[in-house]
C-alpha cells in the first residue's frame, strides 16, 4: 500500500504566487520570512527569472546560497540573480527587508534549502527564525562590498559562458563586489588565462590551491608571485613540474618560487608530487617556511643525504601529523637518516607513507625503534618495498603497542616471489601463514593488507591484488 505525501502548504502557496509572476513581486514587500527559500526554489526551477531578480534585493538572509540549489547554475538564473544584485548595488539606502551580503555559488548549502523546504526536521518552530537574528546582528555594521562565492577549477574548457559572464560583470563592478575563491584547481590552461581569471579574485580569499599540470618550471615561476599574494593559503598541491635539460634560470625559477612560502603564514599542508627541482636544494625552501606543517607529501622525486639531513633538522615539521615520502628513493642514502627524521615527529605522527621507497630489510629495521614511538600513528603504509618475512615479524612486533594504529598496508613479502619475479599463490599463503601466527601470539585483534607489486598497467601508484591478514 502506497503511502500519500500531501504537498505541503508553503510549497502550495509558492506555486500560487507563481501563477501570477507580477502579483509574486508585489507580495515579496508582505511575505513571510519562511516563504522566501521555497519561493525562491519554485521560480529557480520554474525559471521565472522576474521573480528571481525581485527576490535577490528583498532577500531576508545574510547569504544565498544559489550553488546549492544545482552543481553549477544555468547562465540564464545568473543573470538573473545578478541583475538583482545589480538594483540592490545601484540603490541608496537598503530595502527594508533585505539583508543579502553574499551570493554563494558553490555547491554548498542544500541543508539551508532542505530545512525551509521541509525535507529536513528542524528541532523547534523558533530554531526557523534563528538564522534571521543571526542576519540581522551583521547587517548592522557598516556596509561592505558584497561577496560572490565560486570554487574555481581552471581547464581548457573551462572559460564557458557562465564563467566569463560572471568575471566580466564582477570586473565592471570591482568597487561593489569581491570575488571570493576558497579552492583553486588549476589542472590545465594558459598562463595568459590563469592570470586574467585570478585578476578578478581576492587572491587573500583562497586556502587551498591544487596546481596539477605539466609545466616547465619557468611557468612555475611565473606562478609563484599571485601564489605569494595568497596569504591565507593553508592547504597547497603542486605536482608534474618538468625541468627541462636545457632550461636556463634554473636556480633563479627556483628561488623565485620558494621565496614566496615567506608570505604564506597559514600554510598547514604542503604536497609537492614529482618535484625534481628540489634536489639538493630543498633546505633553500625549508628555510622559507613560516608556519608548522601539520601534514608534508614529498613524492617521486631524488633527494640526497643533504636534504633528507635538513628535512629532520627544519623546526616547522616537529607537530607533524602526516608524513608521506613515496617514490624517495631510501636505497642509496645513509641508513641513519630515515630514523632520526622519525624521531623528530613521533611525538605527533599520525600517517606515514613509505610506499616505493626501496627499503630493504636493514633499512627498515633501522627505523623500527623509532617507529615503536610514534604513539599516535594510526595509518602506516609501506607497499612496493622489497622485504623479508622474517623482518615483517620483527615489525609487527614493535607496533603492536601502538594504541592507535588501524591501518597497516604492506608489501608481500619477498619469498612469495619465484627468482623471475612471478607471485607465487602458494608461498604467498604460507608467508601469510606465518604473519597471523605472529598476531595470535600477540594476542591483540588486528588486520594487515599485503599488497604485490605495483601494477605496470595503471601507474606507479597503483597496486593489485590486497591480501588480508585477519585475527580477531
Amino acid at each position: 500500500m502506497s503511502v500519500w505525501n500531501p504537498p505541503r502548504l508553503l510549497g502550495l502557496a509558492g506555486m500560487s504566487l507563481l501563477r501570477d509572476e507580477a502579483l509574486a513581486i508585489t507580495a515579496l514587500e508582505y511575505l513571510p520570512t519562511e516563504l522566501f527559500p521555497p519561493l525562491f526554489m519554485e521560480a529557480f526551477y520554474r525559471s521565472r527569472s522576474e521573480t528571481l531578480k525581485a527576490m535577490v534585493h528583498t532577500w531576508p538572509f545574510v547569504r544565498l546560497p544559489l550553488g546549492g540549489l544545482m552543481e553549477m547554475p544555468h547562465l540564464e538564473t545568473l543573470q538573473a540573480v545578478l541583475d538583482g544584485l545589480d538594483v540592490l548595488i545601484a540603490q541608496k539606502d537598503r530595502p527594508r527587508r533585505c539583508r543579502l551580503r553574499v551570493l554563494d555559488l558553490r555547491n554548498t548549502g542544500q541543508d539551508f534549502w532542505s530545512m525551509w523546504s521541509g525535507d529536513r526536521a528542524c528541532g523547534c518552530p523558533g530554531s526557523l527564525m534563528a538564522p534571521v537574528a543571526e542576519d540581522r546582528s551583521r547587517t548592522e555594521q557598516p556596509l561592505a562590498p558584497l561577496e560572490v562565492f565560486i570554487d574555481l577549477h581552471l581547464k581548457e574548457r573551462t572559460m564557458d559562458g557562465f564563467l566569463t559572464y560572471l568575471l566580466r560583470w564582477v570586473e565592471e563592478r570591482r568597487a561593489s563586489i569581491n570575488l571570493c575563491c576558497k579552492k583553486l584547481k588549476i589542472v590545465s590552461m594558459p598562463m595568459e588565462n590563469i592570470t586574467k581569471v585570478l585578476s578578478t579574485v581576492q587572491l587573500d580569499c583562497i586556502q587551498e590551491v591544487q596546481v596539477n599540470c605539466t609545466w616547465h618550471l619557468s611557468t612555475l615561476a611565473t606562478f609563484a608571485p599571485l601564489l605569494g599574494q595568497m596569504g591565507h593559503v593553508q592547504r597547497l598541491f603542486l605536482s608534474h613540474i618538468h625541468v627541462s635539460p636545457l632550461e636556463e634560470q634554473e636556480e633563479q625559477h627556483v628561488v623565485q618560487i620558494t621565496s614566496q612560502f615567506l608570505r604564506l603564514h597559514h600554510l598547514r599542508d604542503l604536497h609537492l608530487e614529482s618535484p625534481c627541482y628540489l634536489e639538493a636544494c630543498l633546505e633553500q625552501m625549508l628555510r622559507c617556511l613560516t608556519t608548522p606543517l601539520d601534514n608534508l607529501a614529498i613524492t617521486h622525486c631524488l633527494l640526497t643525504d643533504s636534504d633528507l639531513t635538513h628535512l629532520s633538522q627544519c623546526p616547522n615539521i616537529r607537530q607533524l601529523k602526516g608524513l608521506d615520502l613515496s617514490g624517495i628513493s631510501l636505497t642509496y642514502s645513509s641508513p641513519e637518516l630515515l630514523p632520526v627524521l622519525l624521531e623528530k615527529v613521533a611525538a605527533t605522527l599520525q600517517e606515514l607513507c613509505l610506499d616505493q621507497c626501496g627499503i630493504v630489510d636493514s633499512q627498515l629495521q633501522a627505523i623500527l625503534p623509532a617507529l615503536s614511538r610514534c604513539s599516535q600513528l594510526r595509518s602506516f603504509s609501506l607497499r612496493g618495498n622489497f622485504l623479508s618475512t622474517a623482518v615483517m615479524e620483527k615489525l609487527l612486533r614493535h607496533t603492536s603497542q601502538l594504541p592507535s594504529l588501524s591501518q597497516e598496508l604492506y608489501p608481500v613479502p619477498r619469498e612469495s616471489y619465484s627468482s623471475q619475479g612471478i607471485l607465487q599463490p602458494g608461498r604467498l599463503a604460507q608467508c601469510r601463514d606465518e604473519l597471523f601466527e605472529v598476531l595470535r601470539v600477540l594476542g591483540r585483534p588486528r588486520v594487515i593488507w599485503l599488497n604485490s607489486s605495483p601494477c605496470p598497467h595503471c601507474g606507479d601508484n597503483t597496486f593489485y591484488h590486497p591480501q588480508p591478514v585477519i585475527y580477531r
